[in-house]
């Protein structure tokens, strides 16, 4: 693995880069993209950023993201990923990065303990959010971050810390957060926009998706689960289902939470959330990973036979 120090001298040297984001967009990969993007800007590099569809409008209240694009409009000497833990997770951006890896200098800063380090320069740093390794890197690169770069940031730090509540948050999560503050970020209207303001239709899903909770391996399980026909019935994207998954973990009996998706008849985007199990593992026996306290997967088949792979594996990790 490459340093910051060494990945930020490579980012000096260019010209124009493409920055990519995963697929079905968070405030992680969307704040490490917009901070990095504004800081080569200022840099003097010509730089946009990719993801394959609209981003959520929960996050439009950031600076920059109306300017996002879902294809290119120049052809950029780097590719930069930010964020992304695998190739797939690029969704319909991937052949495009795909097509670019053999002639392209390409870049991955990451933070997920999944991460396969696929590209030519790879910073994989696990931590709470990507948004300290793009701090740490534009303090390489001899940036200094503007109230813009802190919103985004920020945003990264508190949507993929939980609220600064997982238990991979620490001394540096707290440091880059006030450097943040310091910088000019709100930490109350990042949180409200984030996690609080919610559509009455989503307000509706979320009612009635949590009301039907299902519970396995004597309530240490729960199980959330929207169907396609759930969504449509309130006009709602796939989007609207973040978050859902953290609910049951308020719940004293649970130990691992997963929200269920259902994208077409008989496949299921699949989400796993824990305080202190390794659901990294649990996922990865699907084929998919993340973090260790959050991650997620896809599986197929019936929304039963779903249900009994999924409760039988998370009974392998749970202690009797």
């Amino acid at each position: 693995m490459n340093s910051i120090e060494e990945i930020a001298k490579v980012l000096k040297s260019l010209k124009s880069a493409v920055i990519f984001t995963h697929m079905r967009p968070d405030g992680d990969t969307l704040g490490s993209a917009l901070a990095l993007g504004r800081a080569l800007s200022m840099a003097g590099v010509r730089t946009e950023i990719l993801n394959e569809a609209p981003i959520p409008e929960r996050f439009s209240f950031l600076k920059g993201v109306e300017k996002i694009r879902t294809s290119p409009s120049f052809e950029a000497e780097a590719f930069i990923l930010v964020d992304v833990s695998a190739e797939n997770r690029l969704g319909l951006l991937q052949e495009l990065f795909r097509r670019g890896m053999r002639k392209k200098i390409t870049v991955n800063v990451d933070h997920h303990t999944s991460n396969s380090r696929f590209c030519r320069y790879n910073y994989v740093e696990e931590c709470s959010s990507n948004c300290q390794n793009i701090y740490k890197l534009i303090l390489a690169l001899g940036g200094k971050i503007d109230t813009e770069m802190a919103e985004a940031l920020l945003t990264g730090l508190i949507t993929d810390s939980g609220s600064f509540s997982h238990g991979d948050v620490g001394r540096e999560t707290f440091l880059t957060a006030a450097a943040c503050t310091e910088a000019g970020a709100d930490v109350g209207k990042i949180s409200f926009e984030a996690f609080k303001k919610k559509s009455k239709a989503r307000a509706d899903l979320y009612a009635e998706t949590i009301s039907k909770l299902r519970y396995f391996l004597d309530g240490r399980l729960a199980v959330a689960i929207v169907r396609d026909g759930v969504l449509q019935k309130y006009g709602l994207g796939q989007d609207a289902t973040e978050g859902i998954v953290d609910f049951a973990l308020e719940i004293d009996t649970v130990v691992v939470s997963v929200c269920i998706m259902e994208v077409k008849r008989g496949q299921y985007k699949v989400s796993f959330r824990s305080r202190d199990i390794n659901v990294n593992e649990i996922a990865r026996v699907f084929g998919g990973g993340g973090h260790i306290l959050a991650s997620g997967c896809m599986l197929f088949g019936e929304e039963e036979e779903v249900l009994d792979r999924l409760s039988f594996t998370v009974s392998q990790y749970i202690e009797t």
